[in-house]
């Protein structure tokens, strides 16, 4: 069983930047690949960044390549995601989830344990 827990969100302007962080409880957190994902209102949710084990393989999706950055610490159990240059149209709830099975790092049917989400609002 794995815990994630979500921050970092909130309220920023156009232009801005922010950085979410998800913790990890349990020990195989390094074992497993990681992703962020977002959710709009009306809207399907979304997938963002990926993540390997270690760190040295990353995923993007077109619509944040070259604003977003993902990371992660193993030895905080934490991943993180550096928003830059944020738009109005990344308003959003935040996830982060896990992915233990082998397959695309885009689908989120392969992730199986889901944070709460945090809430990202870009003013314009």
């Amino acid at each position: 069983q794995v815990q994630l827990v979500e921050s970092g969100g909130g309220l920023v302007q156009a232009g801005g930047s922010l950085r979410l962080s998800c913790a990890a409880s349990g020990r195989t957190f390094s074992s497993y690949a990681m992703g962020w994902f977002r959710q709009a209102p009306g809207k399907e949710r979304e997938f963002l960044a990926a993540i390997n084990w270690s760190g040295g393989i990353t995923f993007y999706a077109d619509s944040v390549k070259g604003r977003f950055t993902i990371s992660r610490d193993n030895a905080k159990n934490t991943v993180y995601l550096q928003m830059n240059s944020l738009k109005s149209e990344d308003t959003a709830v935040y996830y982060c989830a896990v992915k233990r099975y082998s397959g695309s790092y885009y689908s989120s049917g392969l992730y199986d344990y889901w944070g709460q989400g945090t809430q990202v609002t870009v003013s314009s």
